[in-house]
């Protein structure tokens, strides 16, 4: 539909007060808010999630999008909510213990959100323990961990090992992302992934959750 075309073009252009508007005509019209959400939003945010991996856009214009797509979710939610629409599933991340880099971390989270995962972040400098209990208490079965400094790095090991000696094994996996790391660490460490960039790591938990 045009309304729903229309929203997700101003939502790639990051056009805050234009989803807004389109957002609440599309409602105004009674489109579902769920087809709202992912034929418009997400679909969108997905062209711009592509346009990055691309390096046809750059991380400012993907923030103008995040803030864009809020404009728009935040009219939506209470119809969501009071019409009882699941999320895609949780997901709980966070930049790891002794690492206060968090921008990657940031963007991974906006564009989960923006395809329909809520999102647990724990922020920064973030204990194995406490990634572990956050996904024991919320029920996410995946735990998305960040790093840039290679000297936490380990902290990812331990995290891993936390979740078999907390007897989660089959019910939360870890994945892995962050400049110094690659696919062998964290199969080396016994993650279930690794994403490599923001869109990547969507994907990958999109297919862990499915």
């Amino acid at each position: 539909m045009e309304i729903l075309q229309a929203i997700a073009k101003a939502l790639e252009k990051g056009d805050q007060k234009d989803v807004a508007r389109l957002t609440t005509q599309a409602i105004e019209q009674e489109n579902p808010p769920q087809t709202i959400l992912d034929d418009g939003l997400i679909a969108g945010m997905d062209v711009v999630g592509e346009q990055f991996r691309a390096h046809e856009i750059f991380l400012p214009q993907v923030l103008l999008a995040a803030q864009a797509m809020y404009a728009g979710l935040d009219l939506l939610e209470p119809l969501l909510l009071s019409e009882g629409i699941a999320s895609r599933g949780k997901v709980v991340i966070g930049t790891v213990e002794g690492d206060l880099h968090d921008i990657g971390k940031n963007l991974v989270g906006i564009m989960l959100r923006g395809a329909g995962f809520e999102v647990i972040d724990l922020g920064s400098d973030v204990s194995p323990e406490r990634f572990v209990a956050a996904a024991g208490e919320s029920g996410a079965p995946v735990i998305g961990m960040s790093a840039l400094l290679t000297t936490t790095m380990p902290v990812m090991g331990r995290t891993v090992e936390r979740i078999e000696k907390e007897g989660l094994t089959g019910q939360v996996q870890a994945i892995v992302g962050g400049a110094p790391l690659s696919r062998d660490f964290a199969e080396r460490i016994g993650a279930a992934g690794y994403g490599y960039d923001g869109l990547s790591a969507v994907d990958l938990v999109k297919k862990l959750i499915s």
